[in-house]
């Protein structure tokens, strides 16, 4: 491989050579590469990786392939993502979140409020500092190759949640990390560690008060039903990764790595243009459905949430990524 090539498929920018469109389909040896993940065949993602699919067989004439396997039937992303350690599984999908217990750089991605707005998380995300970051697990087992969009992730309750003080007492399902724990403690609630499955009932049932999503996760699981109460915080923006396990990273050809990294860069632009649809028609759905959304003075909750950042001074690592994303657009 050339070191032109290392740099731009191992550094993963999303550009690739001027030279792919000479790459020789009739070259290739074919290969077949299994992907699984857990979310549902209608999900943003899961249709991004379905149209990968598609696109990775044209650009290679048919041979590269990649077998799907949706609805979480390798088990869920901690699951799939030890396969891929262990070179059982080729592919998943990973959340910020998901990787964060496997390479702690991706913490950052918990931090509430890190990010001025949409545009800085995508400066992030697709720029110099988030591709940097993608390259850190790969001598754990596995390669993030591409990064999807997840919207911004907001509080929502069976009453209103317009400040702090509103979530006194309450119990907030949580992706459980010790960062996303701290957070819900810090606004005055208790953090509820349950499974994304449970949630329906647990919110029907007052087994918890609140969950915190983005609006198609809120509209499409329904909790929208037991739940009607959007307060548009805003407080996290956590990626989504197609993640590659190393072996099988090492194992293809520098012309199979072309043509994955082509089809991973189409399905990141597929992914946002399919993403930014879906939140609009979810939040017309929901409100259709009752639900009322609130705009929030995010103000009071950055305030009761700085302690977090003081604590994160204290891991000269992780303090240096935060500072390196403040940067970003600066």
């Amino acid at each position: 491989m050339t070191n032109k090539y290392s740099k731009l498929a191992l550094g993963l920018v999303v550009a690739l050579p001027a030279a792919f469109s000479s790459v020789s389909a009739y070259a290739l040896e074919a290969v077949t590469l299994r992907l699984a993940h857990n979310l549902d065949p209608s999900h943003v993602v899961a249709q991004t990786l379905e149209k990968m699919a598609e696109d990775m067989k044209e650009l290679s004439d048919g041979k590269m392939k990649l077998r799907i396997y949706p609805g979480g039937q390798m088990g869920g992303p901690r699951e799939t993502l030890e396969m891929l350690q262990q070179g059982a599984l080729d592919m998943t999908k990973g959340s910020a979140s998901e990787m964060e217990s496997f390479e702690s750089a991706f913490s950052v991605f918990s931090m509430p409020y890190l990010f001025r707005s949409k545009e800085h998380f995508n400066q992030v995300l697709f720029g110099e500092v988030g591709r940097e970051m993608m390259q850190l697990p790969k001598e754990k087992g596995f390669l993030p190759i591409a990064g999807y969009v997840a919207g911004e992730r907001s509080f929502y309750a069976g009453k209103p949640i317009q400040s702090p003080e509103d979530m006194k007492g309450m119990k907030i399902r949580v992706v459980s990390t010790p960062t996303t724990n701290k957070m819900i403690e810090l606004l005055g609630g208790s953090p509820a560690p349950i499974s994304f499955g449970e949630v329906y009932t647990a919110l029907q049932q007052g087994v918890i008060d609140g969950a915190e999503n983005n609006e198609p996760s809120y509209y499409q699981t329904r909790h929208v039903e037991v739940a009607k109460h959007y307060s548009e915080d805003r407080h996290t923006s956590v990626p989504d990764y197609l993640v590659i396990a190393t072996q099988t990273w090492d194992a293809l050809s520098e012309e199979q790595r072309e043509i994955l990294m082509k089809a991973a860069e189409m399905s990141e632009k597929y992914e946002q243009v399919l993403w930014d649809k879906e939140v609009q028609n979810s939040r017309e759905k929901a409100a259709a459905s009752g639900a009322t959304f609130y705009k929030v003075d995010k103000a009071p909750f950055r305030a009761a949430l700085q302690p977090l950042y003081d604590d994160a001074k204290k891991d000269p690592k992780k303090y240096s990524w935060i500072e390196r994303i403040e940067a970003v657009g600066k």
